[in-house]
Order: C-alpha cells, then structure tokens, then sequence
C-alpha cells in the first residue's frame, strides 16, 4: 500500500468518522458512545473501500499505519478543541459536573485532559484496528485470470530468467523464414 493511499484512507475514515459522530452525538445524546459506535462503523466503511489496496500488502502492517495516523488525527483534533474558547467551558463544565476542583492546580487539571484524550484515542485506535481489519476482510480478493503459458507470472525471481531464455530459445528454434519456405 502506498503512502498515498494510506494518507486518503486516513482522510477518509477521520471525515466519515467525524460526520458520524456529529450525527450521533445529536441521536444518543452521549458523546462517549458516539465516538466510538462512529469510529467503528467508519472504519468499517474506510476497510471494506481499500480493502483491495489494504490486501496487496501485509494487512497488519497497513492497518497498523492507518490506525496509528488516525490516532495521531484524533489527538490533534481533540488538543486544538480543547485549547478553542467554545471546548474549554465544554471541559470545564464536564469536570465540575464529575469532581469538585476547588483544590484542584493548573497541572491537575492538565494531566486530567491528558489522561482523558490518551483514554479516548486508545479506545478510538481500538475500534478502528477492529473496524479496519472486519471492514477489509469483508471484501475478497479479485481472482486474476489465467494467462498464457508464456506470460506467468513467477513469485520465484530466480525461476524467472529461465523462462525468458527458454522463451527466445523456442522461438528462435521454431520461427519460420519466409526465404526458406519459398525455396
């Protein structure tokens, strides 16, 4: 799988995902569930339409590439939210709705946004991995037709030189003249 091809994927699922969850968010009136019933079925999606380019490669290796840029997508969206006007009284009402801060520090209340966007991404970088494997094994390879017997196509490199020569060798043994037919 190209780089390219992983950076549209990783495109693809981070949109879809967010359309899904802005949708959801609205439907379940829970943020948590949302995110991830969207990473799921996104990744879902994004898996079974790469699912070709996904299989041409180990799929685990490509996989893994996508979930851990995704990931990397996921932590920068939530780190620019959280750091915009409208996301901090978001994060700071839902803190005072769970604890009471009066004693809380500037390093606490940090370290609690670390650890609540490091949750979030494992959990997101789970489903994904899961979504993205399902999504890519839904899709079976296409089966390539046969070719001539000339035309194989060899897995074993060695073998193939061989080939070639025994190729040119056959021809140049069976080729017909025309000078030689007329006479």
């Amino acid at each position: 799988m190209k780089f390219s091809d992983v950076i549209i994927a990783t495109v693809s699922l981070v949109l879809v995902g967010l359309i899904l969850e802005a949708i959801l968010m609205v439907a379940l009136m829970s943020d948590t569930l949302a995110s991830i019933i969207a990473s799921l079925v996104a990744s879902l999606v994004v898996g079974y339409v790469f699912a070709l380019k996904i299989q041409e490669e180990s799929r685990i290796r490509a996989i893994g590439v996508i979930v851990i840029l995704s990931a990397f997508a996921l932590l920068t969206f939530m780190s620019i939210w959280i750091a915009t006007p409208s996301g901090s009284p978001w994060f700071g009402d839902s803190l005072n709705s769970m604890f009471n801060k009066t004693l809380w520090t500037d390093f606490d209340l940090n370290a609690y946004a670390a650890l609540a966007q490091s949750a979030e991404v494992i959990i997101a970088a789970v489903t994904i991995f899961i979504g993205l494997y399902a999504g890519s094994m839904l899709r079976k390879p296409k089966k390539t037709k046969k070719n001539d017997s000339l035309q194989l196509s060899m897995k074993n490199q060695k073998i193939q030189p061989l080939f070639l020569y025994l190729e040119v060798c056959a021809r140049l043994i069976f080729r017909t003249d025309d000078n030689a037919t007329r006479e």
